[in-house]
């Protein structure tokens, strides 16, 4: 090799690394097995191996399946993250259980509540599938700071938190239960109606309706139909539409399968959600994480210990994932009252949906920093989001034009109708 092809070469090698970067599956192997987390036996596919990792999306729902894996940079061996789980009295002032006498069934709603005061606003909670209802505390905290006499009411869906749904003779059905989403969304009007009940209201305050994922589907289902009435003054969906959901589901499965089953503790199930990027803030993951999860009793890890299983199985809802989500597009922009839809990326927006925003039929915010647990990973800006919305749509604000009729003093009458007109009291499909 001349003089001259070795300076060249030298001055290339000098501007590598020093070392090689450690390989993605390395730090995957690694981490699963110092963690102590407990993996299903199905190997992950090569085509799995060979995806880019640098997907912005989260994955603990049916509407987001791809997880960005942690560079082994990000954490030093000192940084481990250990802390605990925080209580649900920090962020809500009540929970309640509340007994829902049905024909075939007996359903027990679980909720956190801290109620409106001074005729302020109540803002409905729906969480995702696997997820509780304290995957909105910091949120729900954020709302209140910006407006203190809002309401906040997180309710949890059967078969997730501590909702259960029992036989009239009080045993708990274990069969897999009913999740079609009519059901579903009938559970939260249900819920909101028994919780009017209990604290005696006499009637409903203004409503905004917040639902994440799946629970996006739900409320936008409630919207539709109008169950509520009048009180609903709108939606607002967080990270779900049609067309990224259906795509999304064909990997649930996938992620299901290489996901831990257990975990030795409640810390290391907080730390696998920050590592996994599954979710990126970590005082919600301490608040958010210990409710998915049950300590085992009836069986133990190598070391004695009784393991932490996930408290919700999704598998069971398989059936009912393309459901939860064909036509949602559709039912989104023909629901009632106000809309907001608040998206991790545009390239989640559908055909449908792009139309109905250059239609102006509803607004549409992007968070890009965020996962898919946009209100866990960005509450505040999610908060505000929500809050100017409410605001742009809250009754008491808005200034209505003179009705023709009376602008022209004609006998005849006019009639008028809004683009998007609102619930009215009785309105049901």
């Amino acid at each position: 090799m001349s003089d001259l092809q070795k300076s060249f070469a030298k001055a290339k090698l000098a501007g590598l690394p020093s070392e090689a970067p450690l390989p993605l599956h390395a730090f995957r192997e690694e981490d699963e097995d110092t963690e102590g987390y407990t993996l299903d036996s199905h190997s992950l596919p090569e085509s799995a191996q060979e995806e880019d990792s640098s997907s912005a999306s989260s994955t603990s729902s049916a509407s987001s399946t791809g997880t960005i894996k942690p560079n082994p940079q990000d954490y030093s061996d000192n940084d481990q993250f250990v802390q605990g789980p925080l209580s649900w009295t920090n962020y809500f002032a009540q929970e309640y259980f509340l007994e829902n006498v049905r024909p075939d069934e007996v359903v027990i709603h679980h909720v956190y509540l801290t109620e409106p005061s001074n005729k302020g606003p109540l803002f409905v909670l729906h969480h995702g599938a696997g997820s509780s209802g304290l995957s909105f505390a910091i949120f729900a905290t954020e709302l209140r700071k910006a407006l203190p006499n809002a309401g906040v009411l997180s309710v949890e869906a059967r078969g997730h938190g501590e909702t259960v749904v029992k036989s009239h003779d009080g045993t708990v059905k274990r069969e897999p239960h009913d999740f079609t989403i009519r059901l579903l969304s009938s559970d939260l009007s249900d819920t909101v109606k028994l919780v009017q009940a209990k604290l005696n209201w006499p009637q409903l305050p203004d409503i905004v309706l917040v639902g994440h994922s799946l629970g996006g589907a739900i409320i936008t289902d409630v919207a539709l139909r109008c169950p509520l009435g009048a009180a609903v003054l709108g939606c607002a969906i967080l990270d779900v539409v049609e067309g990224s959901a259906m795509d999304a589901l064909q990997q649930m499965n996938l992620y299901l399968a290489t996901r831990p089953n257990s975990f030795p503790s409640l810390a290391s199930a907080i730390d696998w959600h920050i590592r996994s990027r599954t979710l990126r803030n970590k005082l919600s993951a301490r608040v958010s994480v210990p409710p998915l999860l049950y300590q085992n009793l009836q069986s133990s890890s190598d070391s004695g210990s009784q393991p932490w299983t996930w408290r919700t199985d999704l598998l069971i809802t398989e059936k009912y994932w393309t459901s939860w989500f064909i036509g949602l597009s559709k039912k989104f922009l023909e629901a009632k009252g106000g809309k907001l839809l608040i998206l991790a990326g545009m390239d989640r927006l559908d055909k449908e949906l792009m139309i109905g925003q250059m239609q102006g039929r509803y607004q549409l915010q992007v968070l890009p920093e965020a996962g898919h647990f946009i209100h866990e990973d960005q509450p505040r800006k999610t908060a505000m989001l929500v809050l100017d919305f409410y605001r742009r749509n809250v009754r008491s604000a808005l200034v209505l034009p003179p009705k023709v009729s009376q602008m022209m003093k004609e006998t005849k009458t006019v009639n008028t109708r809004s683009t998007t007109p609102g619930c009215k009291d009785g309105d049901t499909l």
